[in-house]
């Protein structure tokens, strides 16, 4: 009886000791497994000699899966004189067409964009409501129907994915090239979907030279550029996510 009584005990004691905190310092194998340093994204670096934390390339590497055509991997002309202004026609044949392509953009804009833009592009997603909640109203995003978005090039739209602008982080890392450029597809849409949420605002220059949020410039004389996109219009009504 005696036995059992202390067999009960010491489960009892056991039992109660799951789930419990204790103030003693955790015991780790290799620490500097568990806290190893790491930098963010744009931030300064003291290991450097150019104190970059976004290393670039080192002279004559060659990526085996990065477009080298700057009018599909940065949306520029190839003399760097400005944006191309439709999505360049390689990036539509092998997405099967402006149709799937635009498809696609539906889907990765519904992962990707919806939380700030929400699902017709008028800037009104969750994080803007969170920010006006919270006072933030700096992190308020624009609608994509307003004059100046409506007027930019293709190629600055895409390059604004790719880089990101003010509050908005890039995206070149974690949107392949196509799906950025089929995001584009994806918003001419919506703007042609919703012509009675258009705002008016100054229009952008149909090209621009420089990256997004920098002075726009004139295109060299000559330049050829192609014309303005012609992404198919969707159904009347704004469509549905999957």
């Amino acid at each position: 009886m005696k036995k059992i009584l202390l067999i009960g005990l010491a489960l009892s004691a056991l039992v109660s000791c799951r789930g419990s905190t204790s103030r003693d310092t955790p015991i780790f194998g290799i620490r500097n497994m568990y806290d190893q340093p790491r930098y963010d994204v744009q931030e300064e670096s003291s290991f450097f000699a150019d104190h970059r934390t976004m290393r670039p390339l080192v002279d004559g590497v060659v990526s085996t899966s990065e477009d080298t055509d700057p009018q599909i991997a940065q949306g520029r002309l190839d003399d760097e004189s400005g944006y191309v202004l439709e999505i360049p026609k390689d990036v539509v044949t092998r997405m099967g067409g402006m149709q799937a392509l635009t498809e696609r953009g539906r889907a990765r804009y519904g992962i990707y964009c919806v939380p700030c833009h929400d699902n017709t592009g008028s800037g009104e997603g969750m994080v803007r409501k969170r920010a006006v909640a919270s006072g933030a109203a700096a992190f308020v995003p624009p609608t994509f129907h307003q004059d100046r978005i409506q007027h930019m090039p293709d190629g600055q739209l895409f390059a604004t994915i790719t880089n990101g602008k003010s509050n908005m982080p890039p995206y070149a890392m974690q949107i392949p090239v196509n799906d950025r450029w089929a995001i584009v597809a994806y918003v001419r849409a919506l703007q042609v979907a919703h012509p009675k949420m258009a705002t008016s605002a100054p229009p952008a220059p149909t090209n621009s030279s420089v990256a997004p949020g920098g002075s726009p410039s004139a295109p060299a004389s000559g330049q050829h550029a192609t014309q303005p996109t012609g992404a198919p219009a969707p159904a009347a009504h704004p469509p549905e996510h999957k």
